[in-house]
């Protein structure tokens, strides 16, 4: 059955609509017809199961047969992870909608080569979130995580904001396995983290400037092994690892 998007915004009705995009790549490439199946997500846990009721040149008319709501994850993941060189950062985002992140942080430090102004950075989330989409469609997740624009670490740091559970790959400092860390604050607060980070550097690392920035913000230093991991394998490595120890109950 194909899927869909719809913000939840646009699905409070018995006859949902879709337009753009979504719309073109339904009648120009699917070429749907009237009495076919769909699944429209809303990224904010709800399906609805639709049948098509009508189409016109630019839009398409869903009927919207069955509901379902999937319980948001246990744990909201949110991946902070350096912008590599080329398209990588969007390979990046595809694993992490399906590896379950909630939030998805792109880092602009000093060894990442890009550099954007803030019309430039708007330009990449956008492209970014559209990618998100796109993963979402396919895997089936019915929550959609949120792109933020690329930032810097101090920048990132500046907003003060709190996670149960922080972790930060690292190559430079005294390391423990995550599952160590996991098993510290379950200890103390009996119970698995509601809202957990992950760093991930750049290739070469953070600077130890900035790793001593993001663990003085309370960030766990791990280690994801005695190799030395590109980014993308060390962001599809943590995020596992994570999904599976945090998400397990689902």
């Amino acid at each position: 059955m194909h899927r869909f998007y719809l913000p939840s915004a646009n699905c409070r009705d018995a006859l949902l609509r879709l337009d753009g995009r979504e719309a073109h790549h339904a009648l120009h490439v699917l070429r749907l017809q009237r009495g076919e199946h769909v699944t429209v997500l809303d990224g904010a846990g709800m399906e609805y199961y639709c049948d098509v009721e009508s189409a016109s040149k630019n839009s398409l008319v869903l009927a919207v047969k069955e509901k379902k709501h999937t319980p948001a994850p246990a744990c909201a993941l949110t991946l902070l992870v350096a912008v590599p060189k080329g398209k990588l950062i969007e390979s990046i985002i595809q694993k992490a909608v399906e590896l379950g992140a909630h939030r998805i942080v792109p880092l602009l430090t000093e060894h990442v080569v890009t550099q954007l102004d803030d019309d430039g950075a708007e330009a990449k989330r956008e492209k970014w979130q559209t990618v998100a989409i796109e993963a979402m469609k396919q895997c089936g997740t019915p929550w959609l995580p949120k792109v933020e624009p690329p930032q810097g670490i101090n920048e990132h740091l500046a907003r003060g904001e709190e996670n149960d559970l922080s972790l930060v790959g690292s190559l430079q400092t005294e390391r423990r396995h995550p599952r160590e860390w996991i098993r510290d604050f379950q200890k103390q607060h009996g119970r698995l983290p509601r809202r957990a980070a992950v760093w991930i550097g750049p290739e070469g690392d953070f600077t130890l400037a900035e790793l001593k920035a993001i663990e003085a913000a309370g960030a766990k230093p791990i280690t994801l092994g005695r190799l030395t991991l590109r980014v993308e394998t060390a962001t599809i490595y943590s995020l596992s690892f994570l999904n599976y120890e945090l998400q397990l109950q689902l």
